[in-house]
């Protein structure tokens, strides 16, 4: 998920330098004779990876596990049903974590909420409604064990 911020920020910032390239003109308002040299701007990948991770906290995420965190989640997961991890790319599993954990943080005290909630994002073609009740329950334990920030440590 990072790295496709990552290659859509590049992506913007060159776009933007070829079409101020391409609409140069002397000076004189006559034809266009040689372009002038275009400086392209470079992302610097550390700088904007600080910057989504900043955005991602100011909006309640957690910080990105790191690979351990990951490998326990996908097989907790696993383990609570194979078509969970299977239907899904990991990435996005990751993500999808992540974002109940605000949930869970957000309306912890409305149970009912939170389960339609992980319903909704862990889901598969044979279960588009989510995996049910008792599923959905042990998804946000696993969610809460490997990716959600521990209060008070």
């Amino acid at each position: 998920m990072m790295r496709a911020r990552l290659v859509w920020a590049v992506t913007t910032a060159m776009t933007a330098a070829g079409m101020v390239a391409g609409c140069g003109g002397d000076s004189d308002g006559g034809s266009v004779g040689a372009l002038a040299p275009v400086t392209v701007a470079t992302v610097d990948p550390s700088a904007a990876a600080a910057a989504v991770a900043e955005a991602e906290k100011a909006a309640g995420l957690p910080p990105m596990p790191d690979e351990e965190a990951v490998d326990g989640y996908l097989a907790a997961l696993e383990k609570i049903n194979p078509e969970i991890v299977s239907a899904t790319d990991p990435d996005q599993l990751v993500d999808r974590g992540r974002n109940q954990c605000v949930t869970i943080k957000d309306y912890g005290d409305d149970e009912e909420k939170v389960v339609k909630w992980a319903n909704t994002r862990f889901s598969s073609p044979d279960h588009p409604d989510g995996f049910g009740v008792v599923t959905a329950e042990k998804i946000n334990e696993v969610v809460e064990e490997y990716l959600c920030p521990k209060v008070g440590g």
